[in-house]
């Protein structure tokens, strides 16, 4: 203390005050090193996120009973609507005789509703004549357990398939399918509109060929603490490797994979052991693969009886143009390359069996494959570079999936990094109060 005495007295200060200028860019240095030494509250103590989170440039659009009162979508938008429990809902596309369109509805029931089985959401397109261009209905299957789930519609425009290709106005349907007295609320409704632009060549894809499916070997190794978002909007970015995350009965994470043209991407979804309880509950896990305009591809389940468990989905092809022209729904799904949504449920029953704590998700990803050129398009999607080659440019994405999740190695993170960077801003401090010293002397 004697030498920080002697110092102040007979050093830089030479008996001046810095100009008052000077000590608030010591005092603001000061704030912002105790600021920097602290972790954020949200990292500390988070408050519970909804059971899904919309876009945040989401648009409202009101869910109309007839095809007059029928509000447009905007390819390359997101809206914000409702289902009610009964009767169909219609929207508006205005396209051209060009380009491809794609629709997307998520349902998301209210926390604690019930469902059925056969409870679930159609989404059909129509021409202005009332003939049909494309249906798709999505259940929630036997997980019966309240969770986001997305059906897709589409207008094609094919020299094979005539139908709807013609310029003009189309109507998007919406309805719920199965008892509507089971769960007789009104849902929560997500849209999302896409375009995909023609070929510069037509001719130039035909139907798939053959090609590997069989599965590659499993991925070991301790996997990285990674938290899924909480809708398609808010997925979280991973690539190849093992990520886990904890997950309480009832949440559903939502996960994004990076797949160029020619890849092929497998996915397996693990819950970890507990000791909390040993009766099965079937489909207690489930795990749901969606493609770059969220259009079901696959899915599969898991029982729990309070040992580990898997759900592996099958071997799938590997993302091509002329997927498309295929029967099978999960080999038509993969048409696009671009972000591959990986969506993780655990069902509300593992609650009665196992409590209500946290349980251990570990997701397994792989991407196989030479990534390839695009087909081909004249022009650009909407939204910009929704099929486009996937090059992840941040090379922590690259190597660890993403950004850092809201889990424990974030918060260790935080501690990390506002711990260094205290450091350094007490450097700085005293560098400041060094030059005002000096300006004083002078």
């Amino acid at each position: 203390m004697g030498r920080r005495t002697a110092w102040w007295r007979a050093g830089a200060w030479r008996g001046r005050r810095p100009s008052a200028r000077a000590r608030g860019a010591v005092v603001a240095a000061a704030l912002l090193c105790t600021t920097a030494a602290l972790p954020s509250p949200l990292a500390l103590a988070a408050p519970t996120p909804d059971p899904y989170t919309f876009a945040t440039d989401a648009r409202s659009v009101s869910a109309a009973t007839t095809t007059a009162d029928a509000e447009p979508l905007t390819l390359g938008e997101t809206y914000k609507s409702s289902l009610p429990s009964s009767g169909k809902t219609y929207y508006r596309l205005d396209l051209d005789a060009a380009a491809n369109a794609y629709v997307s509805a998520t349902a998301v029931p209210s926390p604690g509703s019930t469902v059925s089985a056969s409870d679930g959401i159609r989404v059909t397109v129509q021409d202005a004549d009332s003939r049909l261009c494309s249906h798709d209905s999505e259940i929630f299957g036997s997980v019966r357990s309240p969770r986001p789930i997305a059906a897709w519609g589409w207008r094609e425009v094919s020299s094979t398939r005539p139908r709807c290709e013609k310029a003009g106005t189309y109507y998007v349907v919406v309805e719920r399918t199965g008892t509507a007295a089971s769960a007789p609320d009104t849902w929560d409704l997500e849209l999302f509109a896409a375009s995909e632009p023609p070929l510069t060549r037509t001719g130039t894809t035909g139907t798939p060929g053959a090609w590997d499916s069989a599965s590659p070997a499993p991925l070991t190794g301790k996997a990285v603490w990674r938290a899924g978002g909480a809708g398609f909007a808010t997925a979280t970015s991973v690539g190849q490797g093992s990520w886990r995350h904890d997950v309480t009965p009832g949440r559903t994470l939502f996960y994004k994979v990076p797949v160029s043209w020619g890849q092929q991407l497998y996915a397996t979804a693990e819950l970890g052991s507990s000791s909390a309880g040993s009766r099965l509950t079937p489909s207690a896990l489930n795990l749901s693969l969606y493609n770059p305009v969220r259009g079901f591809v696959d899915d599969a389940n898991a029982s729990y009886d309070g040992s580990q468990k898997s759900a592996d989905l099958d071997p799938l092809p590997p993302v091509a143009y002329g997927n498309r022209f295929a029967g099978a729904d999960r080999v038509s799904g993969m048409r696009f390359a671009g972000s591959y949504y990986l969506v993780v449920h655990l069902s509300t029953a593992v609650a009665e069996r196992f409590g209500d704590g946290p349980l251990t998700v570990t997701l397994r990803v792989q991407v196989q494959g030479t990534a390839q050129a695009e087909p081909g398009y004249a022009g650009q999607p909407k939204p910009a570079g929704i099929f486009g080659r996937i090059t992840p440019s941040d090379p922590v994405t690259s190597a660890r999936g993403g950004a850092a999740g809201a889990g424990g190695d974030a918060l260790m993170e935080a501690l990390a990094v506002g711990g260094l960077g205290a450091g350094t801003l007490l450097l700085v401090v005293l560098g400041v109060w060094t030059v005002a010293a000096r300006r004083g002397a002078r």
